[in-house]
């Protein structure tokens, strides 16, 4: 691997545990959120457990949007937008590390892509404006969404979390916003033609993530690793043979390094939702509602093609369940 690719890599794995308010454009931004990364808090326990068992009939319904919006600025008198509202900014956790979704651009200190404006359009539906004054960016570890939602230090997380009856437990989820599929990278002269050929073999994906439960199911042995993006560096070094995860993450590595490849068919649907405190059903239909209009205007084609994603897997189709 080249030296540069290679600080790219360290550099996003590194970022991506950070806290950053707004985005900044100085030259040392990457630096001096790398640097913060150092000192991010690791995530409280979990305040309570839920008080209901949700079933998972179907299991990327959601809450209905309301009738009609509330106009932004506007926010109805006790509801948790009117809350954001008062506070002046949304607070998003988000990804720093995924290429096209949620990552940090050297080239101006940013962290861009599909998730982020996804967290614009929260922020324009409810202060009329997507200022970086109104909204702040937390990366977040995959261990650290759930917990931050659930604690109130995020108001909602945009980081490619996928919809399992498990986390339905813990958080609530808006509709999906992309539907991926999980998927094998292995090194561009690999034989491999799938998961198959890496019984009791090394798999990675991230720790706690979904893809773990599945590469186990099909013979081999999980690897969890801090962050997706670690796992790109463990297979180029040779400690693990392959990585399975989302393809949307997947293609993101083969854009980083060419010397890799996809293989094999798709182990498992990977439905993305926002996550919201089930304390907040309000918001869930917000943000539903939100997603509702994107998908009633062209903004679907404009977002797939801005970030280089598959149209089809782009906003589909809601499911409602009450």
């Amino acid at each position: 691997m080249s030296r540069p690719l290679r600080h790219v890599l360290v550099l996003a794995g590194a970022v991506a545990a950070a806290t950053l308010a707004g985005c900044g454009t100085s030259s040392d931004h990457a630096l001096r959120t790398t640097l913060a990364a150092l000192d991010t808090p690791a995530p409280r326990a979990a305040t309570g457990s839920p008080s209901i068992t949700v079933r998972c009939t179907d299991l990327t319904a959601s809450l209905r949007p309301p009738g009609s919006m509330p106009a932004p600025g506007a926010m109805p008198s006790g509801s948790y937008m009117a809350a954001i509202q008062r506070r002046g900014y949304l607070i998003a956790g988000v990804n720093a590390g995924l290429l096209d979704f949620g990552y940090l651009n050297p080239a101006n200190g940013q962290i861009e892509g599909f998730e982020i404006d996804l967290v614009k359009q929260l922020a324009r539906a409810i202060f009329g404006s997507d200022s970086p004054s109104h909204y702040r960016l937390v990366a977040l570890t995959v261990p650290q969404r759930l917990p931050f939602v659930q604690e109130g230090r995020v108001d909602v997380v945009v980081d490619a979390i996928t919809i399992t009856c498990q986390r339905k437990q813990q958080v609530d989820f808006s509709t999906v916003y992309y539907d991926a599929k999980q998927r094998v990278l292995v090194p561009s002269n690999s034989n491999a033609t799938g998961i198959g050929a890496f019984v009791g073999q090394r798999v990675c994906a991230s720790a706690q993530s979904a893809p773990i439960t599945v590469i186990q199911q099909h013979g081999a042995t999980p690897v969890g690793a801090p962050q997706a993006i670690d796992c790109l560096v463990d297979m180029q070094e040779g400690r693990v043979e392959a990585i399975s995860t989302d393809d949307s993450i997947l293609l993101g590595f083969k854009a980083q390094d060419p010397n890799t490849k996809l293989v094999g068919p798709s182990l498992a649907d990977v439905p993305y939702g926002m996550a919201i405190s089930r304390a907040h059903p309000d918001f869930v239909r917000f943000a539903n509602g939100v997603l509702a209009r994107l998908r009633a205007g062209d903004a679907r084609q404009r977002l797939s093609d801005r970030w280089h994603l598959v149209p089809t897997d782009t906003l589909p189709p809601a499911h409602y369940d009450g």
